[in-house]
């Protein structure tokens, strides 16, 4: 009751609408449970603002400042709702309805994030009708940020949020979205997915300037200033389409991107270091995880049998080896021939959700890696590859292994054999590759190619990364 006599008060006390709220703020929204969640705006200079939240009946507020900028932190509860949320000053008020508190996740990066859940530009989406028609569901809410570009950074955005249903589920991002609803049928909580990605742009254009000024040479950055597409441009996407959601509150950010940057792979791994850490600095919420996608093999523009996409697959390996708090999705099992967009984004989400439910959630039992290349040993004319991410074991389901090569000194790659070694001992991770051409072995690489079809898993089903154990 003291609830609605304080929205009755400030509903006649109500002149003109003066308080100035970004989308990120509006009906159907959810916040971060469990913090201090951030709400801003603008008002007029110097007016007091008030923030009123339901599910605790408690009034914050501030002042804003000489140029009618404000912000307070609200302490927010566990996962539920619906709520309201209420922002008024003397003259005007603001009502929030059917806002959930839960877990927001930002995602990010190229066309294999961008692509909607009806699949595009002649593309499907495997299992995609069942997903959509399924997709009515009251606690997952979904933002989109528009397209846009900026040479500075800006302050707003445009997208709205929208509760899932067929109708707003099947435009939406299938990677951004199969995460969100794995992890709700998981975790019975509320989830909030805020994509903001576009199709074509490299890893520069997500970066903010200070870091790219700092860390960077002018030659080792993709540079299209005169170039007509925008989403090119160094830091044009972070200044439009991420710094306008800091400082909304977050439990961490997924990304798909990488194809824009293959055949600049030796600068990948410092470049995604590099954007990651300031996105945490730009955020002040720490080291939040960052999950991320290793892009899938593919054949299009008939250069399958070629190895740059090879080295950016490395590169992305490498970050998550470097940089705390992230994981990264495999996808050697699920690439295409003819395309840079695997249908199976369904299962790319999924994938990415295991990494968050282990290490954010504390689920037990599940598996959230595949195998990842760990040592080598020689034996006569074998290798033998032990990996890390594998404790049961690895295999093949009962195929010939592909997409493995080994060389002696000279360099040279072959085709080679590779079979698991079954003794069972107390590693169960090891495989024996071998060639009838290579008679003393130094250096084996798993699929080192544009396109193939992966096939080694580890025993919970999950696909190991290609891998190379020279630096030649």
């Amino acid at each position: 009751m003291r609830f609605l006599n304080l929205i009755f008060l400030f509903y006649v006390t109500g002149i003109s609408a003066q308080i100035q709220m970004g989308p990120l703020f509006s009906d159907d929204m959810i916040l971060q449970r469990e913090s201090q969640v951030p709400i801003w705006g603008l008002a007029s200079p110097n007016e007091k603002v008030t923030v009123l939240s339901s599910w605790n009946n408690k009034t914050t507020s501030t002042t804003a400042d000489n140029n009618g900028n404000w912000n307070v932190k609200i302490e927010t509860p566990q996962a539920g709702g619906p709520y309201q949320l209420n922002i008024s000053t003397s003259n005007s008020v603001l009502n929030y309805s059917n806002v959930l508190i839960g877990e927001v996740w930002i995602a990010s990066g190229q066309s294999n994030m961008q692509m909607a859940l009806f699949g595009g530009g002649k593309e499907p989406v495997l299992g995609s009708i069942d997903m959509i028609a399924q997709s009515k569901n009251s606690s997952i809410r979904l933002f989109t940020v528009k397209l846009s570009s900026s040479e500075t950074p800006i302050k707003q955005l445009k997208g709205q949020w929208l509760v899932s249903s067929p109708a707003n589920s099947s435009g939406f991002s299938a990677v951004a979205y199969s995460f969100a609803n794995y992890l709700n049928k998981v975790l019975d909580i509320p989830i909030g997915i805020i994509n903001t990605s576009w199709g074509g742009s490299p890893a520069e254009a997500w970066t903010d300037k200070k870091t790219l000024d700092f860390n960077f040479e002018k030659s080792e950055i993709r540079n299209n200033h005169k170039d007509k597409a925008v989403h090119h441009n160094p830091s044009g996407l972070f200044n439009a389409m991420i710094h306008p959601l800091i400082p909304f509150k977050i439990r961490g950010a997924i990304w798909y991107q990488g194809e824009a940057n293959v055949g600049r792979a030796n600068n990948y791994t410092k470049l995604m270091n590099k954007m990651i850490d300031g996105w945490r600095f730009n955020w002040n919420q720490g080291s939040f995880p960052f999950y991320f996608v290793q892009i899938a093999p593919n054949g299009a523009g008939g250069k399958k049998n070629k190895s740059d996409q090879a080295y950016l697959r490395e590169a992305q390996m490498m970050t998550m080896m470097q940089t705390e708090n992230t994981g990264m999705a495999v996808t050697m099992d699920i690439g295409s021939e003819f395309t840079v967009h695997p249908p199976e984004k369904i299962l790319v989400g999924k994938r990415l959700a295991y990494w968050a439910l282990v290490k954010d959630y504390g689920i037990k039992g599940i598996s959230f890696s595949g195998p990842i290349y760990k040592s080598l040993t020689i034996k006569g004319d074998k290798i033998i590859v032990n990996f890390d991410y594998a404790q049961n074991g690895i295999t093949s389901y009962n195929e010939p292994l592909l997409g493995f090569e080994i060389s002696g000194p000279d360099r040279v790659f072959y085709p080679a054999n590779a079979k698991v070694i079954r003794d069972y001992g107390s590693n169960r991770s090891k495989l024996e590759v071998s060639s009838s051409k290579v008679k003393n072995p130094v250096a084996v690489r798993y699929g080192w190619k544009n396109y193939l079809k992966g096939n080694l898993y580890n025993t919970q089903g999950l696909p190991a990364s290609s891998f190379r154990s020279d630096n030649w």
